[in-house]
């Protein structure tokens, strides 16, 4: 998934100390995530999410490309991944774009993909002036410590005070955990679980792709 940014008003909403509101940002969809036959539902289960976050629905995009299925093993291609981007990028005026960093929070291989399709396309084609962020993957501990995590990472953001990271606090968690039971078809208790006790449920560390 990424998360895309258009107009010169991105810039001011990177800013720490300015309100970020999440809401209004396009999704895209690399994948109908069809890995265990059940696309059609995840399509409506995105939208019913997209709807809690009150990302309007013509911002929301499920590409489904054939060389691009949802699953561990099934790599994506680097390339292909860049050319979509850009055409995206192109068609939409996107000076900004957020996506995972190489790990890919879980560290699932099409995360992962995604970040170095993003990569590819900063280093070879990016027009001048467009930006890159990352979500920064934290380790386990980390990764299960809930709202804790704020501290540690507001302490990890002051330490690369040069403008490169930014710590994002999620104002409204409730609404991240109704967005995620949205998606009845993966809703089972292990995930109610992680969205609960996960740091990223309340706080997100951005880098920036150089």
């Amino acid at each position: 998934m990424l998360r895309k940014f258009s107009g010169k008003e991105t810039k001011k909403r990177m800013a720490l100390k300015r309100e970020i509101s999440c809401w209004s940002l396009p999704i895209q969809m690399m994948s109908l995530c069809n890995a265990d036959g059940m696309g059609t539902m995840r399509r409506e289960e995105l939208y019913k999410a997209s709807t809690v976050l009150k990302v309007p629905l013509n911002q929301v995009k499920i590409l489904d490309h054939p060389d691009l299925q949802d699953g561990f093993g099934k790599v994506w291609d680097h390339k292909l991944l860049a050319e979509i981007i850009e055409q995206e990028i192109s068609s939409h005026g996107i000076d900004l774009i957020i996506t995972f960093d190489s790990y890919g929070v879980s560290g699932h291989c099409n995360h992962r993909d995604v970040h170095n399709g993003v990569r590819g396309f900063l280093h070879n084609k990016a027009p001048q002036g467009f930006e890159a962020w990352e979500l920064v993957s934290t380790n386990i501990l980390r990764k299960y410590s809930g709202p804790f995590d704020i501290w540690l990472s507001s302490m990890f953001s002051k330490e690369h005070s040069s403008g490169m990271t930014h710590c994002l606090l999620n104002e409204r968690p409730r609404q991240s955990f109704l967005a995620m039971a949205q998606h009845a078809s993966q809703w089972v208790w292990f995930r109610k679980l992680f969205v609960t006790f996960s740091s990223y449920t309340y706080v997100n560390t951005l880098k920036r792709i150089k």
